[in-house]
């Protein structure tokens, strides 16, 4: 079981930042998902949260708040299938452009690009997005704020 940092990037008008993926090898096969990625080495889920979204994004300047959602999930992806334990953490920035600062030799051939987008868009969304329920989860967590503790999600299996 893979151990992942995943961040929930919200800039100054709630909007949030996401990745858009595809197979390596069929662009067509797309979706869009958080910035994040598996724990190196002794560190922290933390400190890969800002690690990776460094890597992804060059995005430096935010502010980690707490771990939002929990989520177990497996997928087919590069001809593998990826068993994972994500941990979604909030975090804020008023850092909006992105360039790509340290990606791998597998995201260069698998990441297209990053949006910000409004809750309402998301909602709106013909798109595949993961986790498959995050327009909602969103919009909870701006009407509500943070939870109390890590909401535990369904497991997804792909």
């Amino acid at each position: 079981m893979r151990k992942v940092a995943r961040v929930v990037l919200l800039d100054p008008q709630d909007r949030i930042l996401l990745l858009h993926g595809h197979e390596p090898g069929n662009p067509a096969d797309d979706w869009w998902f958080t910035p994040g990625g598996g724990l190196e080495g002794t560190e922290t889920r933390e400190e890969a949260a800002l690690r990776e979204l460094a890597e992804e994004t060059g995005i430096t300047e935010v502010e980690l708040g707490p771990v939002l959602w929990r989520r177990r999930c497996s997928f087919p992806f590069a001809g593998r299938r990826w068993d994972q334990d994500e941990w979604y953490y909030l975090a804020r920035t008023t850092q909006t452009a992105t360039a790509p600062a340290a990606l791998t030799e597998l995201e260069r051939r698998s990441v297209a690009g990053a949006r910000w987008w409004t809750c309402q868009e998301l909602t709106r969304a013909h798109e595949t997005v993961y986790p498959t329920r995050l327009a909602e989860l969103l919009q909870r967590l701006l009407d509500e704020g943070p939870p109390a503790g890590p909401e535990t999600l369904d497991t997804e299996i792909v």
